[in-house]
Parts: C-alpha cells; structure tokens; sequence
C-alpha cells in the first residue's frame, strides 16, 4: 500500500462519517426545534460532535495509549452508536425520499407542513428503536444449519464436521458470555473434526474479559479428531503471540499455511489471511501450490481460509473450502452489499462440477455493532458423504 493510499483512505473514511452524522445532526435538530422552541444550537452542536469524536476514537482505541478501563468505555459507546447511527442514517434517507416524492406526485402540499415532517421524524425514532433493540436481541440467538456434502474422493463417509468462525474474543458482544453454550451445543452433534475459521480474537488479546475461562471452555471440546483454527484478519497485531499462546494452552491446532493428516486419510489445511490488522508478526502467506506440493493428492483436501474473497486460488485439487468474514452482512440493508462484493456471501456454492465445495457461514458472533437484523449467528454442521 503506497504512502497516497494510506493517508487517502482515512481521509476519505473520516469525510464519509462527518457527511452523514451532519446529515442526521441535522435533521434530530430540525425535528426537536419543530416541539421544542429556542433549543440551544450551540449546546446542541458540541453534544453531537463529542458523541462522533467518541465513535472515531472507540474505533482507532486498541491503537491508542489509553488505560484499558479508557478503551473499554470508548468501545462501548463507538460501538452502540454506530448501530443506531446506520438505522438513523437508513430511516432518515427513505423519510426524506417519501415526503419529496410525495411533494412531486402532490400527495403531500408544498411547502411541507410541519405536522407531517414531525411525524416522519417521530416515525424514523420509533423504527430506529424497534430495529436496534430487535437486533441486539437477535444477536444473542444462536442457530443451527446443516449441509451434506459429497466429495468424490473420500473414505471417510458420514464424517462430521463442525464450523465456527468469527467469535470475535474481546469485542462487545464479546462470546465469553455464551461460550458455555456454544460448546455445549458443539459437543451435542459429536463432531469428529471441529474447525474455527478465522477472526477468533478481535484486534487485541488484552480485550478479553476473562481468558482463563475461555481457556477452560475451548479445551472442553469434544471431537474425535480435534480441533483445528485458522487466522483471519482480526487475528493480528502486537498481541498476536498472545492468541497464539490462547490456543495452544486451549489443544486447539492452529495451521499457519500447513496442514494436517487426520487419520490417513484426509487433509486439513489452515491458510494465513493475507491482509491481517496490526501485521501479522512475520508470518507471509504462501502459495497453494507450495502447500499442496508434499500433500498425497488420492486423499481429500479441506481447506480452512478465512475470506471468500480467496477463494479463486483453488482449483479441483482441493474438495471443500470452509470460510467465512462476511457475516452475510450482519445487518440489513448489509447483506445486499457482501452479496454485491464476494462470489458467494453465505451458503453452499460450487462453481462447477470440477470445482471445489464452498461453504460460507455467518459467524458465531457479530463485529463493531452487537446487532444482528436479517441475519444469524450459528453454528455449521457438515456430513461429508
């Protein structure tokens, strides 16, 4: 990345976030002066810009020097009003568009009466509400999905494989909470191999709340042939060496682009994300080819990649890809856009009979807001057949 890049990019994040908080600033300001007479715009404005400052530094917090007690709060805020800001933002676009449209086809008069543009407003709080308090609630609900798989070369007929990914240690909707359960419900399907693909911690190790007990709880996975973890591109940084010592203390295989045997006669690989935050501590991704260049190629090969972006790389010497990141967008109108960017966002795809199995889940967890609307967190059963 060039040095124009590294200093446009921030530029053109921090533009896009001031645009549009102005653009709900101002219109909460519109809406409170219609009922509230001789409000206070300057009391008003700084509130407003501190609630955005807040947000711009909960996101940047685990690069910051602040006391851990610091980055908790700034996260916790940052994170929730980024929620309620992109319901806001959402409502408050489809509003507008209504009462102009409206205004056009003469349904609504001009100028616009001011009883109607209150209503609109009170509407857009209500919905925003309703949205955000669903979602928070949705996100603590786990679901099951199961898919049977037939490869053409495999002596391991009904095998079981669990998928999880994107738990996301450290993060607000932090899965320290329900990692009992998770566990619980893992062990319930007797997997005989159980698979983490990827955004395991969220950026900083030292996040965590309780890292003992998340030791505790992953080592209590049941499986016949273990359990095995890729990294992501939350898994990075300067505590990497850290998570890395987390999943080695909880007998969870981490696979840095190498590969495991299980039982004679599969292949397990892990591959190292390519764009991992914070840098990857020296580890440099390498090519499939490389990888698969001492890999008996009679047996069936799983590959364990966190990104769908990658998976273009393989081609029919690999069986079944196993993926995530895009958590189907966590949040709609989101999962039209990972729809819109990746090949496949969520499900089973296969591209051709000759091509690799996919399979996209949509995370165990959620990243920034801990809200989930149109979709799920769950946990991935696979039958190989």
């Amino acid at each position: 990345m060039s040095v124009a890049t590294m200093i446009l990019a921030p530029v053109i994040l921090l533009s896009i976030l001031g645009g549009t908080n102005f653009y709900i600033a101002r219109r909460i300001y519109q809406w409170l002066n219609i009922f509230l007479l001789n409000i206070n715009t300057k009391i008003y404005i700084v509130i407003y810009i501190f609630i955005v400052l807040i947000m711009i530094l909960g996101f940047m917090q685990a690069f910051l020097p602040f006391p851990l007690t610091i980055k908790k709060i700034l996260n916790w805020i940052s994170i929730h009003w980024m929620g309620i800001f992109l319901f806001l933002l959402m409502f408050f676009i489809i509003a507008d568009f209504t009462l102009l449209l409206g205004s056009i086809v003469k349904i609504i008069p001009r100028p616009i009466p001011q009883i109607v543009r209150f209503y609109a407003g009170l509407l857009v709080l209500l919905l925003t509400t309703g949205f955000v308090s669903y979602g928070i609630y949705n996100a603590k609900q786990i679901k099951h999905v199961s898919y049977n798989i037939q490869l053409k070369k495999t002596s391991l007929d009904n095998l079981k494989i669990v998928l999880i990914s994107d738990s996301h240690f450290g993060s607000i909707n932090h899965l320290e909470k329900n990692l009992e359960r998770v566990v619980q419900e893992i062990n319930n399907l007797n997997p005989d191999i159980v698979c983490l693909t990827g955004d395991i911690f969220n950026d900083d190790y030292n996040a965590i709340r309780k890292p003992e007990k998340v030791i505790s709880l992953l080592k209590s996975i049941d499986s016949t042939y273990g359990v095995y973890a890729c990294l992501g591109n939350h898994d990075g940084g300067r505590t990497l060496n850290q998570m890395i010592d987390l999943l080695q203390k909880s007998n969870i295989k981490l696979l840095k682009d190498e590969y495991e045997i299980i039982d004679d006669r599969l292949v397990l690989i892990g591959r190292l994300d390519p764009r991992p935050i914070g840098g990857a501590n020296g580890f440099v991704r390498s090519n499939i080819e490389n990888i698969l260049a001492s890999v008996d190629a009679n047996m069936p090969v799983i590959v364990m990649d966190h990104s769908p972006s990658n998976i273009g790389e393989y081609g029919k010497e690999i069986d079944l890809i196993l993926t995530e990141h895009t958590h189907k967008g966590q949040i709609f109108p989101g999962n039209l856009i990972t729809k819109a960017m990746f090949v496949v966002d969520y499900g089973h795809y296969q591209k051709d009979a000759e091509s690799p199995h996919v399979i996209v889940t949509s995370g165990i967890s959620t990243w920034g807001p801990p809200i989930r609307v149109g979709t799920y967190n769950e946990i991935v059963n696979i039958t190989l057949r």
